[in-house]
């Protein structure tokens, strides 16, 4: 599985609502894991960005999927990262001649 991280921000639909917020993340949650997907942390942040998501997905494909699913709903705008882990970036980065 590849790990994401979203970066997110409410829109203004998303903050006139955001008391559904967590029932909404609830949602996005159970979506992913139909999906083959698994959530693995959530951020409420403060500063530029609403939150953080960091989850993993089967393939980039349904990582796509699942984020134009949650983002349609016009609750939230992402920015979304591939993030590779420790022992991913050792091997990419030895195999460099």
């Amino acid at each position: 599985m590849s790990t994401f991280v979203s970066l997110i921000n409410w829109t203004e639909q998303g903050i006139r609502t955001v008391k559904d917020s967590p029932k909404r993340l609830d949602a996005a949650r159970k979506t992913l894991k139909e999906m083959g997907g698994e959530l693995e942390a959530f951020y409420m942040t403060q500063g530029s960005l609403d939150a953080i998501l960091i989850f993993e997905a089967p393939s980039d494909e349904v990582a796509a999927k699942f984020l134009l699913k949650v983002g349609s709903a016009g609750n939230i705008r992402t920015t979304t990262l591939k993030a590779y882990p420790e022992a991913d970036y050792r091997k990419i980065i030895g195999a460099l001649s």
